[in-house]
């Protein structure tokens, strides 16, 4: 028996003329095409006048977990299986990646119909530095694993790349101000290759309060510069107080003390908040 392969098809992220030559072969010659939307599958083949000659399933989220299995098998049995989501590579923050282990653990082949990203096509419209970089993928819906997980990165150094839903963005940017300050830069890259593209460039704080101005609509991509490699060594926490201290003695408040403290060392302002309220002796009431 000759086992087929599993191929992983990158979809245009909005604009079909982006379809390749290899994608349009793979769609009419897979036996099987699993499609995180098959409506969306459909609509792109009538556009593409592509004729689908397998069976088509559906393949995400929901179903993936039951549907992995059935894929295998009939891979293992000599068929080509091609996934496509609804743009872009699969797995990356889209299903296919339990499918690609699954398709390893089991000796079928993998391969890529490679496609566009949405991931390096907003890291090369940012305008920012592009030759490192991290993809977080989405932030953590619950508040206080996103604050979290945005504080464990307030010190990377790469440029890094986030996907967001717009009804969230505006929360997002404002845990990224209070952590990784509003004086970095940052863009938020809006329904990248479609008619409304749009790709707004600032500071987080600009950004921030930009999102807050009225509803932002469409798919979202984040890139947010990464941590100042020069920004001055950490000191203790007691030296870190006494520069707060410092600052409030040349007339600053409380307030702006601390964001100043937390800007010059590149830290969350949480953090030096916090600090200054534990060491600090209780203000008496006037």
């Amino acid at each position: 028996m000759t086992t087929g392969r599993l191929v992983l098809v990158g979809a245009p992220l909005g604009n079909v003329g982006d379809a390749s030559a290899r994608l349009r072969a793979a769609l009419a010659g897979a036996d099987i095409v699993a499609a995180e939307d098959t409506r969306r599958l459909h609509r792109l083949a009538r556009d593409l006048e592509v004729e689908i000659g397998g069976r088509v399933v559906s393949y995400f989220e929901g179903n993936e977990e039951r549907r992995t299995p059935e894929l295998i098998e009939a891979a293992e049995a000599g068929a080509e299986v091609a996934v496509v989501t609804d743009g872009g590579m699969p797995s990356i923050s889209d299903p296919g990646f339990r499918l690609v282990r699954a398709a390893l653990a089991a000796g079928v082949p993998v391969t890529a119909a490679p496609g566009p990203s949405a991931v390096t096509t907003a890291l090369a419209l940012s305008g920012l530095p592009c030759d490192r970089f991290a993809f977080e993928g989405f932030l953590p819906r619950k508040a206080g694993e996103r604050r979290a997980r945005v504080a464990a990165l307030a010190t990377e150094e790469r440029t890094l790349v986030f996907f967001e839903a717009p009804h969230r963005l505006a929360e997002v940017l404002d845990v990224l101000v209070e952590n990784f300050t509003a004086e970095r830069p940052a863009a938020v890259c809006r329904e990248l290759t479609k008619t409304y593209e749009e790709v707004r460039r600032g500071t987080l704080g600009e950004l921030a309060r930009w999102a807050t101005d009225g509803p932002v609509r469409g798919e979202i991509t984040l890139v947010v510069a990464g941590a100042d490699p020069a920004a001055r060594a950490r000191p203790d926490d007691a030296g870190l107080v006494a520069e707060v201290v410092d600052e409030e003695g040349e007339g600053l408040s409380r307030r702006d003390a601390i964001a100043a403290v937390a800007r010059r060392y590149g830290l969350p302002k949480r953090e030096v908040y916090d600090l200054v309220v534990r060491t600090s002796p209780p203000r008496s009431p006037r």
